[in-house]
């Protein structure tokens, strides 16, 4: 099972950049991995919240694949704990699932057609958080994930 990481916006911030590759490197002993940016429209300034969310929501849906599993990610989701995450995961990759890709939508969040397609959507928290921030916490989380499923050291209830 392949994991792919997707973000609407900007290349990481330096202070982010370093822990999301951290991260990234120790995830991918367990999953190939990679990280995907998808950029802002052209003229986002000028669109309105709705139509940057059309436009960005096009975007994606053009990206994914048919068989691509979708979690997105947004606060009005599913929480899980990381041992749940873990469950998932291991779920996933039972069901032959072959890519799994998480998205974090832009900063107006994502259209319906996205939230339609979504296999799942997944709250990180109930607290907003900025898309730095949220890039490092989903590495750091799927990494947790990886660790609980081999009974490693990592996690500590």
């Amino acid at each position: 099972m392949k994991i792919q990481c997707w973000s609407i916006g900007k290349n990481h911030e330096s202070y982010v950049k370093e822990g999301i590759e951290d991260f990234t490197r120790r995830l991918s002993k367990y999953f190939p991995v990679e990280w995907n940016l998808i950029p802002t429209p052209k003229n986002a300034g000028m669109l309105s919240e709705m139509d940057l969310k059309k436009k960005e929501g096009e975007t994606i849906l053009e990206w994914l694949k048919k068989d691509d599993y979708l979690i997105l990610l947004d606060e009005r989701g599913q929480s899980f704990s990381s041992p749940q995450l873990a469950d998932f995961l291991q779920a996933r990759a039972n069901d032959s699932v072959k890519t799994l890709v998480f998205l974090i939508g832009g900063a107006y969040g994502v259209d319906d057609a996205v939230f339609k397609r979504a296999n799942t959507t997944w709250s990180l928290s109930k607290l907003v958080f900025p898309h730095q921030l949220v890039r490092l916490i989903l590495a750091e989380q799927l990494y947790r994930a990886c660790t609980i499923l081999r009974n490693e050291k990592y996690h500590h209830i």
